[in-house]
């Protein structure tokens, strides 16, 4: 006779209101150029999601598609021009038309850093290159230079023009609601900066943007690995309100998690890695909250980057576009970003962002959410479909913690819903008994979904049959 763990809540106890908001990035990349059905098609998947808080970075790879002033000023001319950019930011502002967003404009003009030599880059704005960002010191050490092109972005959306550095106006018609903005991104890798450097860089910045929009919201830190002393004292300083110029809002921190194996890991032990980096996360995540409930409470989290890397290569990327990324891949970076979510919730982790929309180069190929070849969602994309935002009560899970592979989490919907989240991170199928279920309505992602759409059914049984790296959200009868 079969045995089955048995999952149940306490639909009646209460552990928290979610406050998380599931959400992703938009990297800005040649595919998301005017004219490309591909990156449409990204565009047309994102307005249809209708999540809040996406994040858009246009960033270092592509020079030309990120950087407004590729050039210095001199006292008779600037290099300000919007053409490559202005496109591309025009679409992703009308596919979240009426959600807040979160603009990065993460990659500064190379020329504002000391280099021993100029830093060039491509002339085609279509070629990516890595080297763009170099050097640690700014030629400006008050980083008003930096403060000020970083107004003048904001201006340029969100005021209809600005005037440059030599005192010329231009006029952009441009009205947007931006209501958060990210002050650069990964500052631990791109420009090395110390806790030291980027507080006095944010505190600049913060204050020139709010003279162009008192009430802009700023997400700092926007850290790219924790898992180090030398981050754990970035988290201290930076938090710590007494490093900080007088009235200077410290209102979302942000850092990123990325799994990824070793390149003689088979996708068949993957999943093993892939969750014990999860866990590891989430402590070091426990351990961050410590810190800013201590030294910041008013502050809120952003955990702006969730992925997982398939890998030929020790650094953490496919560089090979030879080498196709196993199918399983898809399935198990979906229950991992499920997984991650869940627990994140219950620590009350505002927002919760899968990286990225749609990759535009072999090295992001495997974090994508959308098939490169046609924008279309991947199994990834539709585990982000799954899930629900903020105001379900999270409620106590009486039985099925003991499970080694099997994750659940009860919630009950702001509709009034009981709904169990199971998220399967084994690769071998497995059954959950979950009493009460009997004519309820599952609706998953797994191997047999693939790409399409999640699937839907109703059950006429307690037993839940789940394949290896499902994600399913269980909506129980009403109760009589």
């Amino acid at each position: 006779m079969d045995t089955f763990t048995t999952v149940s809540a306490d639909w009646d106890t209460t552990e928290r209101v979610s406050k998380t908001t599931p959400s992703l990035q938009v990297a800005v990349n040649p595919l998301f150029r005017p004219g490309n059905i591909i990156g449409e098609n990204a565009y047309k998947a994102l307005r249809d999601l209708g999540t809040d808080y996406v994040r858009y970075i246009p960033w270092l790879p592509y020079p030309k598609l990120a950087v407004a002033a590729l050039e210095p000023p001199t006292n008779t001319t600037t290099s300000w021009d919007f053409s490559l950019i202005d496109p591309m930011t025009i679409d992703f502002f009308e596919a979240t038309n009426g959600h807040p967003v979160v603009l990065d404009f993460s990659t500064m003009p190379q020329w504002m850093w000391r280099t021993a030599k100029p830093v060039g880059y491509p002339a085609d704005p279509d070629e990516a290159t890595y080297k763009y960002t170099q050097g640690t010191e700014p030629r400006d050490p008050t980083f008003k230079e930096i403060a000020d092109y970083y107004a003048r972005l904001l201006s340029w959306y969100t005021q209809g023009g600005f005037v440059d550095e030599i005192g010329t106006r231009h006029d952009s018609g441009h009205y947007y609601s931006v209501p958060f903005w990210q002050v650069l991104n990964e500052v631990d890798f791109e420009h090395h900066m110390t806790p030291e450097i980027y507080t006095k860089l944010y505190d600049q910045v913060v204050m020139a943007m709010r003279k162009v929009q008192p009430d802009l919201k700023f997400v700092g830190m926007a850290l790219g690995n924790l898992e180090t002393s030398a981050n754990a004292r970035f988290v201290e300083y930076f938090l710590d309100p007494n490093n900080h110029e007088p009235g200077i809002p410290l209102d979302y921190i942000s850092y990123h998690f990325y799994a990824s194996p070793t390149p003689e890991e088979t996708p068949e032990v993957q999943g093993y890695t892939f969750f014990a980096q999860a866990d590891r996360f989430l402590a070091t995540v426990r351990y961050v909250e410590n810190i800013r409930s201590r030294l910041s409470p008013e502050t809120r989290t952003m955990i702006t980057e969730i992925g997982a890397f398939q890998t030929d290569t020790a650094v953490g990327y496919s560089f090979d576009e030879t080498q196709p990324i196993p199918d399983s891949h898809w399935y198990l970076s979906g229950a991992l970003y499920a997984y991650l979510f869940g627990e994140l919730s219950r620590m009350g982790i505002d927002v919760v962002g899968a990286s990225m929309l749609l990759a535009g180069a072999p090295r992001q190929h495997s974090i994508s959410l959308l098939d490169w070849t046609t924008g279309e969602p991947n199994p990834r994309f539709r585990v982000l479909q799954l899930l629900h935002g903020p105001g379900d009560r999270i409620v106590t899970l009486e039985q099925g913690h003991g499970h080694p592979y099997v994750y659940a989490m009860p919630v009950v919907t702001k509709g009034g819903e009981r709904r169990l989240m199971l998220v399967n991170k084994s690769q071998h199928p497995a059954k959950i008994h979950v009493p009460g279920f009997s004519g309820g309505q599952k609706v998953w992602v797994d191997q047999t979904t693939a790409s399409a759409p999640h699937a839907i059914a109703k059950t006429t049984s307690d037993i839940i049959a789940l394949e290896g790296y499902t994600v399913a959200a269980l909506t129980f009868p009403d109760r009589h």
